[in-house]
């Protein structure tokens, strides 16, 4: 009688194993995680440098996960090692953080690094998301064929 019941459940099992195969094929695709989403690196207009097209470039972040995050210590920078350094936040499960290169008031979903000149290179650049212990976590490059921003 044991022998009979283990055989019928060991089909049930090995599909709900391939199953879960399918859909979490990784840790790391279960889990989700922080990372560049979308890169504004020519800003509209003129480059003036007034603190409207310093804000028109600006890296957005996205956390696909399904926790918030703690971005403390994190590092945002370029090729030529222009850097952020996130103060103690947190970016929510599912939620996005724009990082301007100008100065404003920082809330939940935008960050301003307060600086008087443009970060991001318009004819090629890449932006890096590393975490506090240096570990890379993204990178989005872009060249001149790309146009004003890039999706990453």
């Amino acid at each position: 009688m044991r022998t009979i019941r283990l055989r019928a459940a060991l089909p049930a099992l090995t599909g709900a194993a391939l199953l879960t195969g399918t859909l979490l094929n990784t840790p790391a695709q279960a889990a989700g995680g922080v990372k560049i989403y979308h890169v504004w690196f020519d800003s509209p207009g003129s480059d003036n440098r007034s603190n409207t097209s310093l804000n028109g470039e600006w890296v957005q972040i996205k956390n696909t996960g399904g926790s918030a995050v703690s971005l403390k210590g994190w590092v945002l920078k370029d090729a030529s090692n222009h850097r952020y350094v996130f103060p103690n936040i947190k970016i929510g499960a599912g939620k996005y953080l724009k990082i301007h290169t100008g100065s404003g008031k920082d809330t939940t979903s935008d960050r301003y690094q307060g600086r008087r000149a443009y970060v991001w290179n318009n004819d090629k650049d890449t932006a890096t998301l590393t975490k506090a212990s240096g570990a890379k976590v993204w990178s989005c490059s872009w060249t001149t064929r790309d146009p004003s921003d890039k999706y990453c």
